[in-house]
């Protein structure tokens, strides 16, 4: 069995009275894409921003590695190696694609630096030519993109994708599943949360299903997928 490089034990995550994880128990291996699955509301967001330290958790551990970074400030949380693409995507629009680049720009973990803007601007094709065009210009599926080459700039271990083919196009869906598989053939970590199981099984290799901020069954993406139970259940609308 890989070690996680990212785990959750017992999470019980709030906003403000309303409880929205009840004892969740996640563990991602280390160099592999894991995908959290669920319907709206089943508590996938909330999961990666409790990993994040974006939310109040008030029981249970997050153990980046074997680093306890429960309760820390997200900037902390990311200096332990964990990057975050959220839903929303949040680029500066006032600022070109290229100062977008360079605001997210930090060395990794230990002095690493696997991830350059030239080096990101071949990952995303598209990106490289409108390096000075401002980022509230992009469409969706470019600003997709330029968030994650975003996150990437700070050269993490880690990268947590919360819902990535939300919204976007079938040709930009099919570019963002070949980036994922390109990091991960880099050796990076991968949790993403997603509803579409076609394009999670394109992806990931490991799967866990949640429903009202439980975990209710994790393994291969495979078998989860083929269980009918389950995706009648707790993966269609």
């Amino acid at each position: 069995m890989i070690a996680p490089a990212l785990r959750l034990t017992g999470i019980e995550a709030f906003y403000g009275t309303a409880q929205a994880l009840f004892g969740v128990d996640l563990e991602v291996p280390a160099g592999a894409v894991t995908v959290l699955l669920g319907r709206n509301g089943a508590g996938k967001s909330t999961t990666l921003k409790a990993a994040m330290g974006l939310v109040d958790v008030r029981a249970g551990r997050v153990f980046v590695g074997t680093r306890d970074v429960t309760g820390a400030p997200a900037y902390k949380v990311a200096r332990t190696g964990l990057g975050y693409v959220p839903e929303t995507r949040r680029v500066f629009g006032g600022l070109s694609v290229e100062e977008n680049l360079v605001v997210g720009e930090r060395v990794g973990v230990a002095g690493t630096v696997a991830w350059t803007r030239e080096r990101l601007f071949d990952l995303f094709p598209p990106l490289a030519g409108m390096r000075e065009r401002l980022a509230g210009q992009l469409s969706g599926g470019e600003q997709q993109m330029l968030t994650i080459a975003r996150t990437l700039m700070g050269n993490p271990q880690i990268i947590l994708l919360d819902e990535p083919s939300e919204g976007l196009a079938p040709v930009i869906v099919q570019q963002i599943a070949a980036t994922i598989r390109t990091l991960a053939a880099e050796g990076l970590t991968v949790l993403l949360s997603e509803q579409n199981v076609r394009f999670a099984m394109h992806v990931a290799s490991r799967a866990a299903v949640i429903e009202r901020g439980r975990i209710l069954v994790e393994g291969p993406i495979a078998d989860i997928a083929a269980d009918e139970g389950v995706r009648e259940a707790y993966l269609t609308p």
